[in-house]
């Protein structure tokens, strides 16, 4: 079969087959008197097997060697073209998450264009001075997406800079809840953590919402951090996980100052709940939570802690003896 033929039937054009035979890839193995290419039925077969290897995103010297290789395995061929293909996407979802933060900024000039992704090359700095630096001091007149900052907030690692990427999101009110709060349910619990503690910083009911959810996640550390923020904002949910803490001794004084914020329109219950902690703990348990008890106003505080002052255990009786002293 001549090369126009083989070019119509198998829909590679001539310019193709012609590069393959000078790559000695696909050679055909006749001639014509007239010297003209003349492709034989194996020729052709291994014509599609190259079409489809190339479909599979392989370079013409892979489907070479493949070709070649006594020993190719398909399966070992399979997994390096599925990790080249996630490299590949992965460096598209970057590309476009560039292209988007650019587009959010709806710059009005080249000029506008060049200093966001100034912004971004030092928010993706290495370095960790200069990423903050990025943060803190943005090109003049340059407004920082609050996607970036989001998507920056929940990749860093870096205590300080996480700080001033936090600063620079709760500066833009709840536009960068969206992001954040899809990092609450990612599997990466170092992500739900950052997500938490920069949702924390930002007002208003859909941010106390996301963290009400964040209450019932595995890890105690998301827990801890979404409880202690919602008792700052009264919200009563966050008591069970607020005593725990206590218990727990896990930020402890903080979980006790939250119970205390949350204490005029849940008083009763919170008292209930440390009581019935009381009963259940060691003594180092019991301490901690005849503290916590300590930073409730109210009669009702008050007569715990001078039930304490009998209690069995003598460490605490002095503990809650020295409160009692204190509030009277």
């Amino acid at each position: 079969m001549l090369i126009g033929d083989v070019a119509r039937r198998s829909g590679v054009s001539t310019r193709m087959l012609r590069h393959y035979d000078r790559l000695g890839l696909v050679r055909p193995t006749g001639r014509t008197v007239g010297n003209y290419r003349e492709y034989s039925p194996d020729d052709i077969r291994r014509i599609f097997h190259v079409e489809s290897l190339r479909s599979l995103g392989l370079s013409l010297r892979q489907i070479a060697s493949a070709l070649e290789d006594p020993g190719f395995t398909p399966a070992a061929l399979v997994g390096d073209l599925i990790r080249w293909a996630e490299e590949r996407l992965e460096r598209e979802r970057e590309l476009l998450q560039r292209l988007r933060a650019v587009d959010a900024t709806a710059p009005s000039d080249w000029q506008d264009v060049l200093r966001i992704v100034e912004l971004m090359h030092g928010l993706d700095s290495p370095d960790a001075a200069r990423r903050q630096q990025a943060v803190m001091a943005p090109a003049e007149d340059v407004p920082v997406p609050v996607e970036l900052l989001a998507g920056a907030v929940l990749a860093e690692s870096d205590p300080n800079v996480a700080g001033a990427l936090r600063w620079a999101l709760a500066r833009a009110g709840n536009e960068g809840l969206t992001g954040l709060a899809a990092g609450v349910h990612s599997p990466d619990v170092e992500i739900r953590r950052r997500a938490v503690v920069a949702i924390a910083e930002l007002p208003g009911d859909e941010a106390t919402a996301v963290l009400a959810d964040a209450l019932g996640d595995e890890d105690p550390v998301v827990r801890g951090n979404a409880a202690l923020a919602l008792g700052q904002r009264g919200v009563t949910s966050a008591v069970p996980v607020l005593v725990d803490m206590v218990v727990e001794g896990v930020k402890d004084v903080d979980a006790a100052e939250a119970l205390a914020a949350l204490e005029p329109s849940s008083g009763e219950r919170i008292i209930a709940a440390l009581v019935d902690a009381l009963a259940a703990g060691d003594t180092a348990v019991r301490i901690r939570l005849t503290q916590a008890l300590v930073e409730l106003p109210g009669p009702a505080a008050d007569e715990v802690l001078r039930r304490l002052t009998h209690d069995e255990d003598q460490s605490v009786a002095r503990v809650a003896s020295a409160f009692v002293k204190l509030r009277t």
